[in-house]
C-alpha cells in the first residue's frame, strides 16, 4: 500500500505556502509562493485576487514537484488562512474590490462610532473586538463612503472563501473565519443579529456556515491537472491561522499558552467554552464545535525591528550585504551588546496603530527616557525590549481571564535568534518551550483534514506529532530588571494613550 500524505495550505498576508506531511505529522517539504501587500495611501493594505489565486494553485504543483508524490497518494488538501479580510462580490459573481486585508484602518472612524454606541454588546456576543480590521467595520466603511459599490454587492466573503468558491462554485466559510468576522455569534455558532443590522446587511449576503473539518471534492480537471491533484482530491475548509497556529504546536489543552512572533504576534489559549473581556480587550475566537481559542493579537512584532534596524544600521546593513555576511546576526550582537533594560530607555512599538492590548488604530509609537549615553545600539534593544513588553501586556491581560497557564509554547520566525528568545522568556519571566517544527497553521490545518478523514479521531492526537522541544528559562537578574521596568512601560502607554487621536490626526493634515 502506497503512503499517504496530507497538505496543509497557509493564507497569508504577504505570502501563501503549502507543507506536506506524512501522517505522523512529519514536513517532507514546503513551498513558497509571496505577493505584495499593496499600500497605494497610508491606511489602505490590500492583496490583488489573482495573485491570491494564483498562489494557492503555483503552490501545490511546486510542492508535488518537488517531492515526486503521486497524486493518489495526497490525501486531502487542508487550509489555514489570515482572519478578517473582507471581498465584495457582485451579483454576477465577479468582484467589485481586492481583498482588504486585516491591516486595512480606512474604517478606523465607523469602527469607532460603533464602539461608542453597542460595539460592547456586539463583541460579547460575536467575540471579535470592534477594530477597523473587522469584516464588520469594514462594511460599514463600505456602506457609508462607496453607496453603489454596496449596493452592487451579492457576498460579503474573504479571501479563503474566495479560492473555494473559485474552485468549486460555492459559497461556503468554516467557523473558524467566521467567528473572525465580527458577524457571527460564538455562542450559538450562526450569523449574529445585532452584528448583521450593524453592518446594515442580511444573512443571505454571507457565506454558508460549516464545520472546519466539513469538505469539498470535484476539482474541476484543468485545476486538477495545473496543480498536479485528482480531481476527486478533498479540499477541507480547516480554519483561521491563528487557532490553526495553537493547534499545530500542540497548545490545545487547557492551561496551555502560545505565542507567536512573526511580521505581527499573538498571544492564544484554548478555552472549553467561550470567554470575552469584560473591558473588550481579547479576541474569542472559534477553533472548532469544542475549543474557542482566547487572545490578543499585535500589529507590532518583527515589521518594527526590521524598520528599526534599516534606520539605525544602514551603512552598516548595506556592507554585510555586499560582503555576503548575515545582516540579522550582526543586529542581534548589536542588541546583545547592551545591557537589560537599554540604560532606562523604552520604546512603545506601535508603528502600525495596535490591536491588543490597545485595540486603538490610532496609536503611535514612542521612545521615552532619552538622554547622551543612549547609542544606536540602545535604541536597536530598546524597540525589541518594546515588542516584548507589549505581548507581555496581552498576556497579563488574558492571564486575568483564563488564569495562570502551566506551559508557554513559543513560535514563529523571531525563533532564529537566541538572543530575543531569552529576552523574551526574561521579560515574561517563566520557561519557555519550543518545538522543533514551525510550520504551526500547516500542521494545524493538516490536523483538521486527518480528522476530516477519519484518520483522527480527536484533533488533540496532534501531542503526539510535534517532535522535539526545546525549552528556555529565565536568567535571575535580567528577569529581575523586566519585572521593575514593565510597569513603568505600562503606566506610560496609559498616559500616552490620551492624546494619540490627536498626534494621528495632526500627521494626517500635515501629509496634505
Amino acid at each position: 500500500m502506497k503512503q499517504q500524505y496530507s497538505v496543509g495550505i497557509d493564507m497569508g498576508t504577504t505570502s501563501t505556502k503549502a507543507v506536506l506531511f506524512r501522517q505522523n505529522g512529519e514536513v517532507v517539504d514546503a513551498a513558497y509562493v509571496a505577493y505584495p501587500l499593496l499600500k497605494e495611501t497610508p491606511p489602505m493594505a490590500e492583496q490583488k485576487l489573482e495573485d491570491l489565486f494564483e498562489a494557492v494553485i503555483v503552490s501545490i504543483r511546486m510542492l508535488m514537484d518537488k517531492t515526486a508524490v503521486e497524486p493518489e497518494e495526497i490525501l486531502c488538501v487542508s487550509f489555514a488562512s489570515a482572519m478578517h479580510s473582507l471581498i465584495a462580490m457582485d451579483y454576477a459573481d465577479q468582484p467589485l474590490t481586492r481583498s482588504i486585508t486585516w491591516a486595512d484602518n480606512r474604517s478606523a472612524k465607523w469602527a469607532n462610532q460603533l464602539k461608542a454606541a453597542n460595539g460592547m454588546e456586539i463583541y460579547h456576543r460575536t467575540g471579535t473586538p470592534i477594530h477597523p480590521m473587522s469584516p464588520l467595520a469594514k462594511i460599514i466603511w463600505l456602506r457609508e463612503e462607496q453607496p453603489n459599490l454596496f449596493s452592487q454587492t451579492k457576498k460579503f466573503i474573504g479571501m479563503k472563501e474566495y479560492i473555494f468558491y473559485q474552485l468549486f462554485g460555492h459559497y461556503i466559510v468554516d467557523y473558524s473565519i467566521a467567528s473572525s468576522t465580527g458577524l457571527f455569534n460564538i455562542h450559538h455558532f450562526k450569523w449574529d443579529e445585532a452584528a448583521l443590522a450593524a453592518a446594515g446587511i442580511i444573512e443571505d449576503q454571507l457565506s454558508v456556515l460549516a464545520s472546519p473539518t466539513d469538505k469539498l471534492v470535484g476539482l474541476p480537471q484543468k485545476y486538477a491537472d495545473q496543480m498536479g491533484l485528482l480531481p476527486e482530491t478533498p479540499f477541507v475548509l480547516g480554519g483561521n491561522d491563528g487557532c490553526l497556529s495553537n493547534l499545530g504546536v500542540g497548545a490545545i489543552e487547557l492551561g496551555v499558552a502560545a505565542i507567536t512572533i512573526g511580521t505581527s504576534g499573538a498571544v492564544r489559549m484554548v478555552t472549553d467554552q467561550p470567554y470575552t473581556d469584560p473591558k473588550g480587550r481579547t479576541f474569542c475566537y472559534v477553533l472548532d464545535e469544542q475549543h474557542w481559542v482566547i487572545g490578543g493579537a499585535v500589529n507590532n512584532g518583527g515589521v518594527v525591528l526590521n524598520w528599526a534596524s534599516q534606520n539605525y544600521f544602514p551603512m552598516e546593513q548595506q556592507l554585510i550585504s555586499q560582503t555576503g555576511g548575515n545582516t540579522y546576526d550582526y543586529i542581534m550582537e548589536q542588541i546583545a551588546a547592551v545591557p537589560a533594560g537599554a540604560n532606562g530607555l523604552f520604546f512603545h512599538p506601535y508603528l502600525n496603530g495596535e490591536r491588543a492590548p490597545l485595540w486603538d488604530a490610532e496609536a503611535r509609537g514612542s521612545f521615552f527616557g532619552i538622554n547622551m549615553l543612549h547609542q544606536p545600539q540602545h535604541f536597536l534593544r530598546a524597540v525589541l525590549e518594546g515588542i516584548c513588553f507589549n505581548l507581555y501586556d496581552v498576556f497579563c491581560t488574558l492571564t486575568e481571564l483564563a488564569g495562570e497557564p502551566r506551559k508557554i509554547i513559543a513560535t514563529g520566525g523571531f525563533s532564529q535568534s537566541l538572543v530575543w528568545r531569552q529576552m523574551l522568556t526574561d521579560i515574561f519571566g517563566r520557561p519557555f518551550t519550543l518545538p522543533e517544527s514551525f510550520e504551526s497553521s500547516c500542521l494545524g490545518a493538516a490536523v483538521m483534514g486527518l480528522k476530516s478523514m477519519g484518520i483522527l479521531q480527536e484533533v488533540c492526537e496532534v501531542d503526539n506529532m510535534i517532535g522535539t522541544e526545546h525549552q528556555h528559562i529565565p536568567q535571575a537578574a535580567e528577569a529581575r530588571t523586566y519585572a521593575k521596568l514593565f510597569p513603568i512601560y505600562r503606566q506610560l502607554s496609559q498616559t500616552f494613550s490620551g492624546v494619540y487621536h490627536q498626534v494621528a490626526e495632526l500627521q494626517e493634515n500635515l501629509d496634505e
